[in-house]
């Protein structure tokens, strides 16, 4: 397949995955790896795990710390990644996540649920992604060409666990996703997100049940789990070629439990 102006094969890209050190982020920075791509491993505080995640690929792996909160700190993350490797990014995933417990019943209901939690979660996933699209931005443009891929969750359609926070959070990194793609599609930069609940098994989904894991792969018409690593093969496809025309859009990934 050629590849339009608008388009890079996988191999030419340079990925920037945010909290990539650990769990889906790791998945889904071994996934472009896999796909001869270069990429970014962005961590907070886990440095051994970011470092030990890049040496697999040394000549084509950077791991890089940055707080995505904080715009000064991506600024720089970006201009040492084109430092190192001497061109700009082309493509963004926006994994990261605060600190948050993925446990329903510690999690705050409708009578103790304050701003605190809101902004707390706010702040790392909507301000995160808007500090790291903003930095990109730059790069894309001039190369042409643009993927943005963030990471939503099948908790909109399907709220059965409290997380209002982090669902409210991940709602506006939805609305950032369309309305982006809206503006930045004249510049041939798609913007989607992907949405998965809970995978087979990551560090958030150590602790689970495995009663619970039985449960959801019995309701899913694949009757399994999705894993860490089905998820990232999403991600493939939005920053491919053969993902040019789509953007704006919300793919949930999670065997079929969730329709969107």
């Amino acid at each position: 397949m050629t590849a339009s102006p608008s388009a890079l094969p996988l191999s030419e890209q340079l990925v920037l995955v945010t909290g990539a050190s650990r769990g889906l982020g790791a998945c889904l920075a071994r996934a472009f790896l896999a796909q001869g791509a270069r990429v970014v491993v962005n961590y907070l505080n886990s440095a051994e795990a970011a470092e030990a995640l890049a040496a697999e690929a040394p000549e084509r792996a950077l791991a890089v710390q940055a707080d995505v909160r904080d715009p000064e700190a991506v600024r720089a993350m970006f201009a040492a990644t084109r430092v190192h490797f001497g061109e700009p990014v082309t493509t963004l995933i926006n994994n990261a996540l605060p600190d948050f417990s993925f446990n329903g019943d510690a999690r705050p209901g409708p009578d103790t649920l304050t701003w605190e939690h809101l902004d707390h979660q706010l702040q790392g996933v909507a301000r995160g992604a808007l500090n790291t699209v903003q930095a990109a931005l730059p790069g894309m443009r001039e190369r042409g060409v643009g993927r943005i891929v963030n990471i939503g969750t099948n908790l909109f359609q399907n709220p059965v666990v409290p997380y209002h926070d982090y669902t409210a959070a991940k709602a506006a990194l939805l609305s950032l996703t369309r309305t982006l793609a809206h503006d930045l599609g004249p510049d041939g930069i798609t913007v989607n997100m992907i949405s998965g609940g809970l995978l087979r098994t990551t560090d958030a989904s150590a602790a689970t049940p495995e009663a619970v894991f039985e449960l959801i792969a019995a309701s899913t018409p694949l009757r399994r789990v999705t894993t860490p690593e089905e998820f990232a093969d999403a991600a493939l496809l939005f920053a491919s070629p053969w993902g040019r025309a789509i953007t704006g859009q919300n793919l949930v990934v999670d065997g079929g439990l969730v329709k969107d």
